[in-house]
């Protein structure tokens, strides 16, 4: 593993940098963000500008990712370690997989579970519309889509507008929240729309 590379690559949707591991609730949302989105590495001994500071005990912080995982995420998460030694310093490498098993939820500070997707190099709190999305993509039954005059008012003002957020066309048909959220996540999982996130808002576009 060329950690001098993954390094120059910096912080993104599939990588996390941390001195240190200091909290159980905010590496288990990390790990969560990673494990609902594509997967990703936390590299631990490593600062948040790229300076290699190495871990002081690999046990230590082993042991903390683990307890992370196996009880502050929910279904539970297995990282795999892997230690790599440069200039006299060692670089703990924890990967977490692409979940088949999502939504992933982490344990807070509040005591409540809540589910985070990554964006960026940030891991940001689901909406309940992502949530739906995750629920269901490794549903092997599909999405039995109606097409109806709701659907295509959306189609035809994306195809002019270019994007639009849920609360834009709730308002625009006179919805209810319970629909809308219905007609954007089924037509999210047949393909037909996009759904982005930002850390500000959550908008769609065509596909």
């Amino acid at each position: 593993m060329n950690i001098r590379r993954l390094i120059l690559e910096g912080e993104g949707v599939t990588q996390d940098f941390k001195k240190k591991i200091t909290s159980c609730e905010k590496i288990a949302k990390t790990m969560v963000s990673f494990a609902n989105n594509k997967g990703g590495r936390l590299l631990v001994g490593v600062s948040d500008d790229g300076t290699i500071s190495g871990v002081k005990s690999e046990d230590e912080e082993k042991y903390m990712i683990t307890r992370a995982a196996h009880f502050y995420c929910k279904p539970a998460l297995e990282p795999k370690f892997e230690e790599v030694y440069l200039d006299d310093k060692t670089v703990l490498v924890a990967e977490i997989n692409k979940s088949e098993m999502k939504p992933h939820y982490a344990l807070g500070e509040d005591k409540k579970w809540w589910v985070y997707i990554r964006v960026k190099d940030k891991s940001v709190l689901a909406s309940k519309i992502v949530i739906d999305v995750l629920k269901r993509e490794n549903n092997e039954h599909g999405v039995l889509l109606e097409y109806s005059s709701k659907e295509k008012a959306l189609l035809e003002y994306l195809n002019e507008h270019e994007r639009i957020t849920s609360r834009e066309y709730s308002q625009m048909l006179n919805l209810s929240r319970r629909r809308t959220h219905r007609i954007l996540v089924n037509l999210v999982l047949s393909g037909v729309i996009r759904l982005h996130t930002t850390e500000k808002e959550e908008y769609y576009t065509a596909s």
